[in-house]
Formats: C-alpha cells, sequence, structure tokens
C-alpha cells in the first residue's frame, strides 16, 4: 500500500490509524500547495482532485477520502478496536462522528483560513464553528473518547490557527491530550516534527 500524506494535514489521522493497527505502508510525502511529490513529479498527475489522504492498494485500485480510508484501514485489523464490528449501533455512531468532523468541523475551518477571501462570511463561519466545537466538548463529557471506552478509535482532526479560544473546552483539551499520549500518535507527531518524541 501507498499513503499520499502531507505532513500536518488531515492526512495525519491515516498515519496515526496505520500505527495503531499495526499496517504498513509506503508514505508518499505531498506539497499539498504546490502539488508535488518529494521527488517533483505532480500529484495531479496521480489524484486528479489534488488533495490527500490517498490510498493505493496493493492491486493498484485508490481510496480517496480519510474516513473511508480509515474505515477500510481499521477493518483489515479488526482487533486493533479502531472500528466497532459492521451493522452494530457502535458502528453507525462511529459513521455518524466521521460524517459531522469531516462536514461540520474540518470543511467549517475553510472560510477562517482564507479570511480575506471569505470576507464578511467569517462572522457567519466562525460562530458556527465554534459551536460544534462546544457540542462535542459536551458529548466529551464523562468519556475519554468519542466512541467511549470500548472503541479506541483516536479519529484526529485537524485544529487549524483559525483564532478559536479553546481555553473554555476542557472535555476537548483533555481528549487531545489522551489522544496525544497514545504511543502510535507520538510516533506519527515524532516523525513529523510536530512534537517532541
Amino acid at each position: 500500500m501507498k499513503l499520499y500524506h502531507a505532513p500536518g494535514s488531515c492526512s495525519q489521522a491515516i498515519c496515526i490509524v496505520l500505527q495503531e493497527t499495526g499496517l504498513n505502508a509506503d508514505i508518499i510525502k505531498v506539497d499539498a500547495r504546490k502539488h508535488l511529490l518529494e521527488s517533483g513529479a505532480s500529484y495531479d498527475g496521480i489524484n486528479e482532485l489534488g488533495y490527500v489522504p490517498l490510498l493505493e492498494l496493493d492491486d493498484g485500485t485508490f481510496l480517496r477520502e480519510g474516513p473511508v480510508i480509515a474505515q477500510y484501514l481499521a477493518d483489515q485489523r479488526p482487533e486493533s478496536g479502531m472500528a466497532p464490528a459492521h451493522g452494530t449501533m457502535e458502528r453507525y455512531r462511529l459513521l455518524e462522528w466521521l460524517n459531522f468532523l469531516t462536514s461540520e468541523v474540518h470543511k467549517g475551518f475553510i472560510p477562517l483560513l482564507y479570511a480575506v477571501a471569505a470576507g464578511k462570511y467569517i462572522d457567519t463561519a466562525k460562530p458556527k464553528l465554534e459551536s460544534r466545537f462546544e457540542w462535542i466538548n459536551r458529548q466529551l463529557d464523562g468519556k475519554p473518547y468519542l466512541m467511549g471506552e470500548n472503541c479506541k478509535a483516536t479519529w484526529m482532526t485537524s485544529v487549524y490557527n483559525a483564532n478559536i479560544d479553546f481555553s473554555v473546552l476542557s472535555n476537548i483539551q483533555a481528549w487531545y491530550e489522551r489522544v496525544g499520549d497514545r504511543p502510535a500518535v507520538q510516533r506519527v507527531l515524532s516523525a513529523e516534527r510536530l512534537r517532541g518524541s
């Protein structure tokens, strides 16, 4: 397998899932802004959509979209506890969370990252995103992970520099610390030099 990955991006979650499951993949670094591989080759020639993550299976099949790739990898090693069993309510809760994090949180950062282009839309986008984080904070009350104790899914989301005050979101802060302390997460962050080893 090959994982096309831009360090520090949302594809980092897939690197963590690889570590948590013990699966091996060649990590191909992508410059997401320039759409270039480390070799200098065009990434657009591999993925015309131009974004990461992209997983290339050994048979040449491609999987796109982080939540789909994460579930696929988790299903290759069900004993890892990264995803609940198919057909269970817990599995549907996982799907619910992955969709929420993708559509309501991750995409919610886009106007904040391009504030000049977004203009006054920031006045609508930022409070909406903050309300989503407040809701997540309430869901984490008394739970170590988004899915409680049984599902060890880390499903870390990117938190971009978007001037959001996380100091009042103590459950999210504690969750990020727990996730960040996991050995698999530390290995990925250390490899990307985003956190001390």
